[in-house]
């Protein structure tokens, strides 16, 4: 169907853009180091039961993310300030271990995603707090590739409900793992961005960087 595979281009924001690469392609050819990715489930031994975070910056503002022992279980887009990570990852991290060592290179590759370039995600997740629907839908749409979108309606029919597009909708919305779990990808099927948690202008940013890295990996 043609909502299938629509993306995003800098000029009309949604039209075809070139097939991704694998990443660690994409890095060589910029010169880049394209750091090994244990995530969470590698740190084993090194944890405790409690919740661990870290808050550090980046080019366009201060980030968050929150994990456990089975897997990241929040992360930020960038915010002004402090504050408001704080606020974003919740009260619980008032209960949380501080802990930036742990998450050095999950840092690192976030860094270097906003900065431009393509970049994986294969860190272990802790989404048992999630409704089932919940949990469906954001897994569906982790499977996105980077540099391309779906509508709502594809999400929705992948987890066996077409009528649910707007609960699909509403799911997104309560992501807690934007970037992660790339809900930025998911479009409406008319072309138009749709909604966002992080505001639209944040969406337009993140397409149009991934849509410009897919191009510019095609003109090495």
């Amino acid at each position: 169907m043609y909502y299938l595979r629509r993306r995003f281009d800098i000029s009309s924001r949604l039209a075809t853009t070139a097939k991704t690469t694998t990443s660690a392609l994409a890095f060589f050819r910029r010169g880049l180091h394209l750091p090994e990715t244990p995530g969470i489930a590698a740190w084993g031994d090194t944890m405790t039961k409690e919740p661990i975070y870290v808050i550090f910056d980046t080019d366009m503002g201060r980030m968050g993310i929150l994990g456990s022992v089975k897997g990241l279980l929040r992360t930020t887009l960038p915010q002004r300030s402090t504050q408001e990570v704080r606020q974003l990852l919740g009260d619980r991290i008032n209960h949380t271990t501080w802990s930036p060592h742990l998450f050095k290179d999950l840092i690192e590759r976030l860094r270097i995603y906003l900065g431009g370039h393509r970049v994986t995600f294969p860190d272990e997740l802790d989404l048992s707090q999630a409704t089932t629907f919940h949990r469906k839908v954001w897994e569906i749409t982790k499977l996105i590739p980077y540099g391309e979108t779906r509508c709502y309606l594809w999400v929705a029919e992948q987890i066996g409900k077409p009528g649910a597009v707007r609960a699909v909708g509403q799911a997104l919305a309560r992501n807690p793992l934007p970037i992660i779990i790339p809900c930025h990808r998911v479009v409406a099927s008319n072309g138009k961005l749709g909604g966002y948690s992080g505001g639209l202008e944040m969406k337009k940013y993140l397409l149009y960087r991934e849509a410009s890295t897919n191009t510019d990996s095609q003109l090495v």
